[in-house]
């Protein structure tokens, strides 16, 4: 199977881990890139069941509803993803408690969002500024 990252947790998460292989093999590692896939694109892949391609459509078209954030608090808490695998139907939740379990699976992952490479200084920022 393909090396472990947040693509295939994403697409464990979803049930489709059998076409890991195929979306590394083909480019989709991010999931930045992921949430680009259209029906061209799964031809590529070669996913041809008709409700595998419904399921990952509908699960990409979610990925860039609901952010490639919530994908992580889906692969860390089974429990945010309902019976029909939909990500993040504790969404609706406050924002507050959204929010609390991002930081808290952010934190856990090393992921500092204000710090290199996430966030640019405000002083560099002013540089570039000053020599347009």
């Amino acid at each position: 199977m393909a090396s472990r990252n947040i693509v295939c947790e994403w697409l464990r998460a979803i049930g489709m881990s059998q076409y890991a292989d195929s979306f590394m093999e083909n480019g989709y590692d991010e999931l930045e890139i992921c949430k680009q896939i259209g029906e061209i694109d799964l031809d590529a892949i070669g996913v041809e069941n008709a409700q595998h391609r419904h399921k990952l459509l509908k699960s990409v078209r979610q990925l860039r509803e609901k952010g490639a954030a919530s994908v992580y608090v889906m692969i860390n808490d089974p429990k945010a993803m309902s019976s029909s695998n939909e990500i993040l139907t504790g969404c609706d939740s406050s924002p507050e408690k959204l929010e609390t379990v991002m930081k808290k699976h952010l934190e856990a992952d090393g992921i500092r969002l204000t710090a290199h490479p996430y966030s640019t200084p405000v002083s560099k920022l002013l540089v570039h500024t000053l020599h347009i």
